[in-house]
């Protein structure tokens, strides 16, 4: 099924909001639909990044779009349906330099304190001098 111009819109806004997590770091679900201006939406970033190309001549895929870098709001690396998926997660983000932890029920774990990225507002939308504030909100 074809997605609509606003879905398609979303879908943009959120796959360009996650190119500009940098490297070695990583964010929320919800602080990337805060930063698209849908604070509501953090279970449909989660479905973009479910729908993310893996054909390498879509304009945005799997090698240019970080998806390993977005994790839940408790710093958990959300389950999947494939039973590797969240370790495939994990072993990107350990390619990166982020620490992975096991917790006492199995999660996949990355401490935001060392490894989060919040801004107030996307690098791409800063005016000059302003700060980026990389600090949880």
């Amino acid at each position: 099924m074809a997605r609509s111009d606003e879905a398609e819109a979303f879908f943009a806004a959120v796959y360009r909001a996650v190119q500009e997590i940098p490297y070695g770091k990583v964010t929320s679900y919800g602080h990337i639909a805060r930063l698209v201006g849908t604070p509501q939406r953090p279970r449909q970033v989660g479905v973009c990044m479910k729908h993310l190309s893996e054909d390498p001549e879509a304009h945005f895929n799997h090698t240019n779009v970080p998806w390993q870098r977005v994790i839940n709001s408790k710093g958990i690396i959300s389950p999947r349906s494939q039973p590797t998926g969240a370790q495939n997660q994990a072993t990107a983000l350990r390619a990166e330099g982020v620490t992975v932890t096991t917790g006492a029920l199995g999660e996949l774990m990355v401490d935001f304190v060392e490894f989060g990225w919040f801004p107030r507002h996307l690098p791409s939308e800063q005016e000059d001098g302003e700060d980026s504030g990389s600090e949880e909100e």
